[in-house]
């Protein structure tokens, strides 16, 4: 049973969602609309030019989380995967992520964007298991910290590294599909990586190293 490893964003939906929903929270009135919108795009720039500063990035993110109870929080989750994210998903993504299930193969999702937002998203496609930053959660609400390392660039290796330790499997035969050159250490430590509607920098990587090129668009 190899492993089928996907990125999320842009890879599996035509879109980002942590982008997504840094903008739906700023149109429902959950944060200072202009200021949250202009740090939103700026984390968003960063992430496409390689030089995302992790740690300010998820505390950005996990700031709103911590504004609000719980209760509001996941009334609006549920709205924003249904009217923002289902119509996004990638049917030819589906149709992959099948094929990998027909053959018998492990499939999971690693992201860098935090499970709050992730973890119903991978349940459309019906991925039980979510490598993500996972938000500090304490007495109902969340605190507005990450817990343990975030699932980003090399953590994303880290994370997989450590999940492996922990359940019965290994990396022979695993794939790896993403379409950021964000992604590239774990690219290169998987078997068969997979270049899915690259940027600019993964697609001239993945030339240079005879990867895998595909369109699910």
């Amino acid at each position: 049973m190899a492993l089928a490893i996907f990125d999320l964003d842009e890879t599996l939906i035509s879109t980002d969602s942590d982008h997504e929903w840094g903008q739906y929270v700023a149109d429902k009135g959950l944060v200072e609309k202009e200021t949250h919108q202009h740090q939103n795009d700026y984390f968003y720039k960063q992430y496409k030019a390689g030089n995302l500063d992790i740690d300010a990035y998820l505390k950005f993110a996990c700031g709103v989380l911590a504004r609000h109870p719980l209760d509001l929080l996941n009334e609006h989750l549920k709205y924003f995967v249904t009217e923002r994210i289902k119509p996004r998903i990638l049917p030819q993504a589906v149709e992959l992520i099948d094929r990998h299930r027909q053959a018998g193969d492990y499939i999971m999702v690693i992201t860098s964007t935090i499970e709050f937002v992730t973890r119903p998203i991978v349940d459309l496609f019906e991925i039980e298991t979510l490598l993500a930053p996972n938000p500090e959660f304490s007495d109902g609400r969340y605190t507005g910290l990450i817990t343990g390392v975030p699932s980003f660039g090399q953590g994303k290796v880290t994370r997989l590294l450590a999940w492996l330790e922990n359940n019965n499997h290994d990396l022979h035969g695993s794939y790896f599909y993403s379409d950021s050159h964000n992604d590239l250490p774990l690219l290169n430590h998987v078997d068969h990586p997979v270049a899915v509607d690259p940027d600019p920098v993964l697609r001239d990587a993945a030339k240079t190293n005879g990867w895998e090129i595909i369109s699910l668009r």
